[in-house]
């Protein structure tokens, strides 16, 4: 497997970089205006913390990845963009019965464009696409095929429209996303209207997801309707976001129809304020109608093993963020579990060392009875080193 996505990767990579000269070519453009562009980031991430199953025990984590990314036009309707990551993972933690769960789990995606290199008690490499998809460009209408991003729903910590790429709101690398192996067509209606139609493919076995998409703007409010199957599930719901005055509001509403079970909603009210003096804040309100208001009923197995972001039914989150220095930021991010008043804290502060070399240092701090949804998670101490290039 490692050396069949080996020759997929740098056919890729190479394919469209022949591509992007012979079309820099076509047009009679230097060599220097070959319209694909390489770039990345290596990150240094360390970790200590201690896991949770099936017994605790303390661990150091050293995850080292680096990204490589080539994007750009190959032809005047036709682009793409191939994320490669390459990962290798140090400390004791490779040792720890909880790791072992964990790297056997499958992504969900269809395209099992993953495979790990390295597997000893000291050392774990692993690669993978992160990206990688083309988008054909023709009119008001275009056609994007391959891994990606589609960023549906206004939510920071929780978006119930979110459906095909959610997050965790105690993520730690809160910038990762899981791709989709999808088919997205969006035609646009006017200039900030759009209509959409994507198909996700899910692993083998497993039911795909598909959805019609609407986007607009009317009296300036944007809204969103989206109607369709997730992995089975049927869903309508709706989103807005809004200007009163300095402050930003937004919401989302979802209504789900499982396959042999209950309906149920999932809301979200969000409100954002920006200081003159770079103070950032954001807090929200989520309802989920799919969580469970009795601790003895929360479904850990499931948490555990990514396929929900979260437990319970009423929670709340709050985003601060703060320029100490014009190199020095603070960034806070608390959430909190209504019905079993358990919470999660994750303060960080990050400096500038260059202009693309970022250190943050941070902890991600959890709280609540051992019954509860965060008190079921320990500490995180952690430092990261980015540098983007």
């Amino acid at each position: 497997m490692f050396e069949e996505l080996r020759r997929v990767s740098l056919c890729v990579l190479l394919g469209a970089a022949l591509s992007g000269r012979a079309y820099a070519v076509q047009e009679g453009e230097s060599d220097v205006a070959v319209p694909l562009k390489l770039s990345g980031y290596y990150k240094n991430l360390l970790q200590n913390s201690v896991t949770i199953v099936p017994t605790e025990q303390a661990y150091t984590l050293d995850l080292n990845r680096l990204r490589l990314e080539l994007k750009g036009q190959i032809h005047p309707a036709l682009s793409v963009d191939v994320q490669y990551d390459n990962e290798i993972l140090l400390g004791s933690y490779l040792r720890s019965a909880q790791f072992g769960l964990q790297k056997d789990l499958r992504p969900a995606q269809y395209w099992q464009a993953e495979s790990n290199y390295i597997d000893s008690p000291d050392v774990y490499g692993r690669h993978r696409l992160y990206r990688a998809f083309a988008t054909l460009a023709v009119d008001d209408t275009d056609v994007r095929v391959g891994r990606q991003r589609i960023a549906w729903g206004t939510g920071r910590f929780w978006s119930p429209l979110d459906i095909l790429n959610p997050i965790s709101p105690i993520q730690l690398e809160r910038e990762e996303r899981p791709g989709a192996d999808a088919i997205l067509i969006e035609h646009k209606l006017g200039e900030v209207s759009r209509v959409s139609a994507v198909y996700a493919a899910q692993r083998p076995g497993a039911s795909g997801s598909g959805a019609l998409y609407w986007h607009a703007n009317r009296t300036g409010v944007d809204f969103s309707i989206v109607a369709g199957r997730f992995r089975g599930d049927r869903l309508l719901g709706a989103d807005f976001a809004t200007q009163i005055g300095n402050a930003g509001l937004r919401g989302e509403l979802t209504v789900t129809s499982p396959s042999g079970a209950r309906h149920y909603r999932r809301a979200l009210v969000g409100v954002d304020y920006a200081f003159a003096n770079t103070l950032t804040i954001s807090g929200e309100i989520y309802y989920n109608g799919a969580g469970a208001s009795d601790p003895s009923a929360y479904d850990f197995e499931s948490l555990l093993a990514g396929r929900i972001q979260n437990v319970g039914q009423r929670y709340a989150g709050v985003f601060a963020s703060y320029e100490i220095t014009p190199l020095l930021k603070t960034t806070n991010y608390f959430v909190a579990n209504l019905h079993d008043g358990s919470r999660y804290f994750a303060p960080g502060l990050t400096y500038s060392l260059r202009t693309n070399i970022d250190w943050t240092i941070g902890v991600q701090r959890f709280s609540g009875s051992a019954s509860s949804e965060y008190g079921h998670f320990n500490n995180v101490y952690y430092s990261q080193l980015q540098w983007f290039f």
